[in-house]
């Protein structure tokens, strides 16, 4: 079932949390993002099929290399935020989308909008992040 939205929709506190429009604003907003992580993910393989690493110039052929290596990290970067976004599409078709994986709580529109593969509530985030402080300093 396909939901037709208003030109200029948003989703609102005034409406039922991840009700059926803003599940629909969502994977859309997904979608086109990861539609747009494919072109430039294309863009950058074609780079680097372009990138001639057969310099004479040492200089130059350094610099190549460098920028095919900062070339690949981008790509794997895009194929990891890929993948975060097709688990959040995932989680639309489910119906768990919106709510955090560890609480069940609602992760929230505003949270939601900024970071759409977002899987976990503030509170649950900032727990995360304290432990892993913790960690790190405890290996120093």
């Amino acid at each position: 079932m396909t939901i037709e939205l208003p030109k200029g929709y948003k989703p609102s506190e005034d409406e039922e949390y991840m009700c059926p429009r803003q599940l629909e604003y969502f994977r859309i907003k997904l979608e086109n993002w990861r539609s747009e992580l494919f072109r430039e993910s294309a863009r950058l393989l074609m780079e680097l099929k372009e990138t001639d690493l057969n310099e004479p110039d040492l200089n130059d052929r350094a610099s190549n290399e460098m920028d095919q290596v900062m070339d690949m990290h981008s790509r794997d970067r895009i194929r990891m935020q890929i993948e975060k976004i097709d688990a959040a599409l995932e989680r639309i078709k489910k119906g768990t989308y919106g709510y955090c994986l560890v609480s069940g709580e609602p992760i929230g529109l505003l949270r939601l909008n900024a970071r759409p593969v977002a899987t976990l509530c503030i509170e649950e985030q900032e727990k995360r992040e304290r432990r892993e402080r913790n960690y790190v300093k405890r290996e120093d």
